[in-house]
């Protein structure tokens, strides 16, 4: 057993990152190559399919020399990735997707918000199936980008023989097999997941039924950790491995999170209740919010009930928050001190956040306060719209008590502000979720945001629960593993692996003593919104 191994490959938003696990979740080789983005106006975010296949070829080769892992161990390969469009030709050469024409720029990205208005149409349009995704199709989903492709693009639109999520491709490019992950085709494409069919008259409303017709976006979908078959020969050789590796049907990055997380508070397969109190939180450029349940909840504002989408047999609830690491970067970056701050760090060896959380912790103990050193900065945290539960990419940010102050303390206040009103976030779409059934005590996190202890206490304090982190912290990674473990005919089930290839690390628990503090506070992050949409309403007829 020991001899075996598993990959996973997660796609982000800039970069590829491989990891080689064996089939105790322990991870033995890791590589990352940056992939490459453009962004050519605004709202306008894109890549390239064949820029993303090479760099995740050279990084599992990377991971392999690294780790002296031999090809002929790898037993399974299953890939994540962010919820991007891909557009292929009938030779599956990539088709633009670009009104500059490039093409090699095939994939609008998942944060990509140029599709606005088509999301705004097909929402007012009210298909019955929106009640699957909140109430609201997001831009960031695929039917309003395919409508604004066939709408401003039409040439590419007649030549796409293929429109695909991004981790779809990747198998897709793995195998030369066309098969889709229920996990995608449900979260971003309104699959019907239960009744296992595409639902005809949303698209032919929305006017892209030729899609169904022509067979452009799939007919074989299946479970996440399916067995779709063994690598092509090419591209087997493209990655450094053999035809004997087998490639498991792969899952959005943060699902694939999602499950590299969700067994933490077991040690064996859990009673599905048990489940409805854990809230698995992925915290990068953007944070997601996973919630599985035994029957479907339609919670206004939240994308699902999705079934099946992350754990087999079970309904997922989708929160999110558009801009989180992306904002704090932005928050920071705007300062006239940023470059101070982060020559600053370097000189000490650290992340520029970790340099701002120690002026966060002297600040503290020189005024003799906690979190309230920043009770007049006010934060509402829309500066790239609400994904959940206001559910409206048009809103805005709004930063509230700024003074002339310069300073590099000034910059670190911002900053914690920030932070503060993230988790607010976070606790707003857990209090949605538990008025809808949900019992969430306990908070499963990874990502990049669970590397910086302020963000995982203040999220602990602001939203009272206990957060669990992995003890691997590259959980993504571990997640697609596990599918690959579970292709590969290693573990019977998802949660089986899930809860045999993970295990518990650091926990953070909350501070009671801010909970006054923090309930007030809260109401200010939600009068900030009321106030915004009164300011926004009084110009509308100017």
């Amino acid at each position: 057993m020991n001899r075996e191994y598993v990959i996973g490959v997660d796609v982000g938003s800039g970069s590829v990152r491989v990891g080689i696990f064996d089939l105790r979740g322990a991870m033995v080789g890791h590589a990352q190559k940056d992939i490459q983005i453009w962004h050519p106006r605004e709202n306008f975010i894109e890549q390239s399919s064949s820029n993303i296949w090479g760099s995740a070829c050279l990084a599992v080769r990377e991971a392999l020399r690294t780790s002296s892992v031999e090809p002929a161990g790898v037993v399974g390969i299953s890939f994540d990735a962010t919820c991007s469009l891909v557009a292929l030709g009938n030779d599956d050469t990539p088709v633009p997707i670009s009104l500059e024409g490039d093409p090699e720029r095939n994939v609008i990205v998942w944060m990509d918000h140029r599709a606005i208005d088509q999301a705004e149409r097909i929402n007012a349009r009210r298909h019955r199936i929106l009640r699957y995704v909140g109430g609201r199709l997001s831009p960031e989903m695929e039917p309003p980008k395919l409508l604004w492709i066939k709408e401003n693009l039409p040439e590419s639109w007649k030549a796409a023989a293929r429109f695909l999520d991004l981790a779809d491709f990747m198998t897709y490019r793995a195998t030369g097999i066309d098969v889709r992950s229920l996990c995608t085709t449900v979260c971003k494409w309104t699959y019907l997941g239960k009744e296992n069919k595409w639902d005809f008259s949303f698209f032919k409303q929305n006017g892209i039924h030729d899609l169904l017709v022509k067979d452009k976006i799939g007919t074989d979908i299946r479970p996440m950790g399916s067995l779709i078959g063994p690598l092509s020969v090419s591209s087997a050789s493209e990655l450094g491995l053999t035809t004997a590796t087998k490639v498991a049907a792969g899952i959005i990055d943060a699902h694939a999170g999602g499950l590299g997380v969700i067994g933490l508070s077991f040690t064996s397969v859990p009673r599905a209740s048990a489940l409805e109190r854990i809230l698995a939180l992925i915290g990068g450029t953007s944070s997601c919010h996973m919630a599985v349940s035994r029957e479907p909840r339609f919670i206004p504002g939240i994308w699902g009930p999705y079934y099946g989408a992350m754990v087999p047999g079970l309904w997922l609830t989708e929160g999110g928050q558009s801009a989180t690491g992306s904002l704090i970067d932005h928050v920071i970056r705007e300062s006239s001190k940023y470059e101070v701050v982060r020559e600053n760090a370097a000189e000490r060896g650290r992340t520029v956040y970790h340099e701002l959380n120690e002026i966060v912790i002297d600040l503290k103990k020189r005024e003799k306060k906690g979190p309230e050193i920043v009770k007049e900065i006010n934060v509402l945290p829309y500066f790239h719209g609400n994904r959940s539960p206001r559910a409206n990419p048009t809103l805005k940010g709004v930063m509230s008590g700024l003074t002339l102050d310069d300073s590099v303390e000034s910059l670190a206040r911002s900053y914690y502000a920030t932070v503060q009103a993230i988790a607010y976030g976070t606790r707003h779409i857990i209090e949605e979720m538990n008025r809808h059934g949900y019992r969430i005590r306990a908070i499963h996190a990874c990502g990049g945001g669970t590397k910086n202890p302020l963000w995982l206490q203040e999220h602990a304090d602001i939203t009272g629960c206990e957060i669990i982190l992995p003890r691997e912290s590259e959980a993504v990674l571990l997640g697609s593993a596990i599918l690959a473990a579970v292709g590969a005919g290693k573990y019977p089930s998802i949660l089986e692996a899930a809860i045999s290839m993970s295990s518990p690390g650091e926990h953070y628990s909350p501070a009671r003593s801010y909970v006054n503090y923090h309930a007030a506070r809260y109401g200010v992050f939600k009068k900030m919104y009321s106030d915004f949409i009164s300011y926004r309403k009084m110009l509308a007829r100017v």
